[in-house]
């Protein structure tokens, strides 16, 4: 079937009551996700630019001068963590690049500390504790609406499966039926009344942000159903397991012996020498048997797309399995780049500003459409009044 006869059967369907049908729909899932949908896109839009925000108001403490000279060891790090916090446990650190901090990742019961570190002398910089940080914060609004996270993630995955929904059926009722629609669908009369530039902006505003808010949505799914993330994979290989590609390697820790040489900083100084060019790496610290070194290797500073990963052994950090990026399979190269195209940091800061805008833009959709079912409500009661008076 060509583009112009599915035009015309879809308009024919238009036609026959179907468009009726649909807006029904559109109208009830949007009073249902509608507060959803507004929390989780206007917490993105602030979400989006937290970087270059926290590079402005910490800036003290998120960059160094670049020494020109090799990082510290991750195990030196651990240590100078462990002078500051005796109780916490380092399960991380990463280097985010040649003119910035180095961050160890510590943890206590429940309880996450971040340190900041100069990466090439090892002074400490500064504490952040998520718990508080306002950004932090954002993201867990964002993601489980501050509810335990059971419970907030199919929430807003609810919600967000609803707006993909209603992204489809809006367009279905904006569609026009008329050619001489067509020019008046794609523009806002701006000299009418507020209720119709209200119903315009809904309208015109939910067209043009339909793609890139389908793809934002549909990316940030991944995050609350590990389906869509295999989707995405078997879409894109035509099929296979993902679990399968990704899986860590397992371990017998008594058939190796104990180097002189630190495994972990061994591993650290293996994957520099794999991804010279890389600008940020980061390093797990294992804590019990069975644990592996698990480090990777990042093109570009503050951006986790095309990552390069390696997997060590605790005890002499021998090499066990090795995941470079260029080997990866298509379907994990483009889940793995979820998180960049979801928050647009994958187009640098022109696809920051495309996320923000369409983020912005998908906020209000709620506030809008909810003004236009007010309106019609309110005017169908006195309608009704109107006949029961006379």
């Amino acid at each position: 079937m060509s583009p112009i006869d599915l035009a015309h059967t879809f308009t024919l369907l238009l036609k026959m009551g179907f468009k009726k049908q649909v807006r029904f729909i559109h109208k009830w899932l949007g009073l249902i996700s509608g507060l959803i949908v507004f929390i989780v896109s206007i917490t993105g839009c602030i979400f989006c630019f937290h970087d270059e925000i926290k590079d402005i108001t910490r800036k003290e403490w998120r960059f160094v001068e670049d020494h020109n000279k090799p990082f510290l060891m991750p195990s030196a790090l651990q240590e100078r963590a462990k002078e500051i916090v005796p109780k916490n446990k380092a399960s991380m650190v990463s280097y985010y690049g040649r003119n910035r901090s180095a961050i160890v990742y510590t943890y206590s019961g429940n309880e996450n500390l971040y340190l900041y570190f100069n990466p090439y002398t090892g002074k400490y910089l500064k504490s952040e504790n998520p718990e508080t940080d306002f950004f932090i914060i954002v993201e867990y609004i964002h993601l489980y609406l501050l509810l335990p996270d059971y419970i907030g993630k199919h929430l807003v995955g609810g919600a967000t499966i609803i707006f993909i929904i209603l992204l489809i059926s809006g367009i279905i009722q904006w569609w026009p039926k008329r050619k001489s629609d067509i020019k008046r669908s794609f523009s806002v009369k701006w000299s009418a009344k507020w209720r119709r530039i209200n119903y315009d902006w809904h309208n015109a505003s939910g067209f043009y942000i339909s793609i890139i808010a389908a793809i934002i949505a549909i990316t940030g799914l991944t995050f609350t159903y590990e389906w869509v993330g295999d989707g995405i994979y078997k879409t894109f290989n035509f099929g296979g397991d993902k679990a399968l590609e990704t899986k860590a390697p397992i371990i017998d820790t008594t058939k190796f012996k104990a180097n002189t040489l630190n495994a972990v900083d061994l591993a650290f100084v293996k994957t520099m020498k794999f991804q010279p060019e890389s600008e940020m790496y980061f390093v797990t610290f294992p804590h019990q048997k069975g644990d592996i070194i698990n480090t990777g290797a990042y093109p570009h500073t503050l951006r986790f797309d095309h990552q390069s990963n390696y997997y060590f052994h605790p005890l002499d950090g021998k090499l066990i399995k090795s995941a470079p990026y260029h080997k990866k399979s298509l379907g994990l190269q483009v889940v793995e780049m979820n998180y960049g195209i979801h928050t647009g940091q994958i187009l640098d800061l022109p696809g920051k500003i495309i996320a923000f805008t369409a983020s912005l833009l998908a906020s209000a959709l709620p506030v809008t459409g909810f003004v236009i079912w007010y309106g019609r409500r309110k005017k169908s009661k006195n309608k009704k009044q109107k006949k029961t008076a006379n």
